[in-house]
């Protein structure tokens, strides 16, 4: 009675006070919860959640939790309150998500993971995401590719995303997949990391020793954070470490824009290969002038795409097709895993103007 009451009381107070990015209704379907409006990534998620759940007639709404695993939380019982059977969520923190998914489990609600895999939780029923490891992969191989060949001891700059994100892990994973050798070897140098350097000769890596490195070369997913690392970085090292670097950005465009804009303050520098993802809109002028040597385009209509697959199949009464499977520590995830595009100043208009994603008369010196 008192659980009632409570989801109840924040129902109220969400319709009275909460001001709502997407759908409004007063009862709702579907629920989603991503985690923050200060990434562009997000917002740009958040509009196409808007444009299918339009298209799809369902009564939704969306919240963000702003970075914040208890607004998190109180956004999950919010939408609960408000009828939710399914929520889409996409964490803040991965493992403290897992105690919004079992409340909602517990209230009968159908849980989608959404792009950030949720750890320690029997609970969830579904996860969409893009192939992490791949995405990591193409941004390490391409720096690789511009190494001059038969070349030794070239400047290279690695940095992570979040230690709160799962996906962090898995991007480090597939970085050091292709890196880890031409570490080895000496091609390239760590000159922003000594406890990757530590393992240059390990070519896996163990949770614990991710966390090490991780630990040192964190952005938060934050610009301001990531900048602020690679002036220290650049401050500690002297000039025979600067030159001609490469920096493999985390899968993060606007944090790799705030590194690229620190790499090419320093005077020492002389030649950035920086190396993003996500392919959003701000990027791609940095891609067009030079100051972002490539994207991997994570196409968020893709992720949005596949949820409302699942909900549509659930909503029928059929079991959704999935074509992977996540393990979270406590069970295994049925998984959609969407494809990605790496996307270099060479085929940027093919794939981000003629494909429709932006419009090119709002970018200059493409042409």
């Amino acid at each position: 009675m008192k659980r009632n009451l409570k989801l109840l009381c924040l129902a109220i107070l969400c319709v009275a006070l909460l001001p709502v990015s997407g759908v409004f209704a007063a009862t709702v379907d579907v629920g989603v919860v991503l985690p923050t409006r200060e990434e562009s990534r997000w917002l740009g998620d958040e509009a196409k959640f808007i444009k299918a759940i339009e298209e799809g007639g369902y009564n939704a709404r969306i919240l963000f939790s702003e970075a914040n695993s208890a607004t998190e939380k109180t956004n999950v019982e919010t939408l609960l309150g408000l009828g939710a059977k399914t929520i889409v969520l996409c964490s803040f923190d991965a493992t403290a998500a897992a105690a919004a998914v079992d409340m909602a489990a517990a209230e009968g609600a159908t849980v989608i993971c959404y792009d950030r895999l949720i750890m320690d939780t029997k609970n969830l029923a579904y996860y969409v995401t893009f192939d992490s490891v791949k995405v990591s992969e193409s941004q390490a191989q391409y720096l690789v590719d511009q190494i001059e060949p038969g070349s030794k001891g070239n400047n290279l700059y690695i940095y992570s995303g979040a230690l709160t994100d799962n996906n962090s892990f898995l991007f480090l994973e597939g970085a050091w997949n292709i890196l880890q050798p031409y570490i080895a070897d000496g091609t390239f140098v760590l000159r922003n990391c000594p406890k990757a350097e530590e393992f240059k000769d390990q070519p896996t890596l163990s949770y614990e020793e991710k966390v090490s490195i991780m630990q040192t070369i964190d952005t938060e997913w934050k610009m301001d954070v990531s900048k602020s690392l690679a002036e220290a970085h650049l401050t500690a090292v002297g000039s025979d470490a600067k030159g001609t670097v490469f920096v493999l950005g985390p899968a993060d465009d606007d944090c790799t824009r705030a590194l690229s804009d620190a790499f090419h303050a320093d005077a020492d520098v002389t030649k950035v290969y920086i190396a993003g993802a996500d392919g959003v809109a701000a990027s791609v002028q940095y891609l067009i002038d030079g100051k972002q040597s490539m994207t991997v385009y994570k196409d968020p209509q893709a992720l949005v795409d596949a949820t409302f697959d699942i909900i549509g199949a659930l909503k029928e009464g059929r079991v959704p097709e999935t074509n992977a499977s996540f393990n979270n520590n406590a069970a295994d995830v049925p998984t959609i895993q969407c494809d990605v595009v790496t996307v270099t100043r060479d085929n940027l208009v093919q794939v981000f103007f003629e494909g429709g994603v932006y419009n090119g008369d709002d970018y200059v010196n493409w042409k």
